[in-house]
């Protein structure tokens, strides 16, 4: 899990990082989503770079749900006897939310991709081939916009206590220090990571990205 979340960790900062390229407009947008389709060639076929980081994500996100659901049914059978009386510490709040709000990404993710990859939907009924203008019709829709800052804050709760238990899986806190130094740079890549993505759809709302 630990693994195949460091993985989304980059991928999720590359995007964001593109889709910030809004800002800079259409043609720099539309230029950018170019470039990922020919990204490689000619050594590669057209959007062949791409689909290599599809397969990468969609293999990190079976394994991702595996270990998921595997060290829930773990925690689970460890105790074949219910509590008497279950206190609610921090730990076990973060561990649910981590577990449901998995799956609130896991539909957003589907979604997003219906609606700016494989079905490309635009529920303003404008055209979809053009990929920044689907983007600002889609974040000018207010309950659209509403829904995507819900699932950036549900991604930023799930990145800052992922980051955290990853950094310990993978043994890197084994001092004070280092555990004061990941769980920073934890919040620290949260906050960076679910602000920048929150950014674009408020622009849009607000008017400060428009066609």
């Amino acid at each position: 899990m630990a693994a195949s979340g460091v993985v989304f960790i980059g991928f999720t900062l590359l995007h964001m990082y593109g889709n910030l390229k809004a800002f800079g407009g259409h043609d720099k947008f539309n230029e950018y989503a170019h470039h990922l389709r020919i990204l490689g060639e000619p050594m590669l076929p057209h959007e062949g770079a791409l689909w290599i980081i599809r397969a990468v994500l969609l293999l990190s996100l079976v394994v991702h749900v595996y270990a998921a659901a595997k060290l829930w049914r773990r925690a689970k059978n460890a105790r074949t006897v219910k509590y008497e009386v279950k206190k609610h510490t921090g730990a076990i709040f973060a561990s649910r939310l981590m577990r449901w709000g998995g799956v609130t990404l896991l539909l957003f993710i589907i979604w997003h991709l219906l609606n700016f990859t494989i079905g490309k939907v635009n529920v303003d009924g404008g055209p979809t081939n053009d990929p920044y203008n689907l983007l600002v019709d889609t974040f000018d829709t207010w309950w659209l916009t509403l829904i995507y800052l819900a699932a950036m804050a549900m991604l930023g709760a799930h990145l800052h206590h992922g980051i955290w238990s990853a950094t310990q899986t993978l043994g890197l806190t084994g001092s004070e220090r280092t555990r004061v130094l990941a769980k920073r740079s934890a919040f620290t890549l949260a906050v960076v990571i679910a602000g920048g993505f929150s950014l674009v759809p408020l622009a849009v709302l607000t008017g400060i990205i428009e066609k």
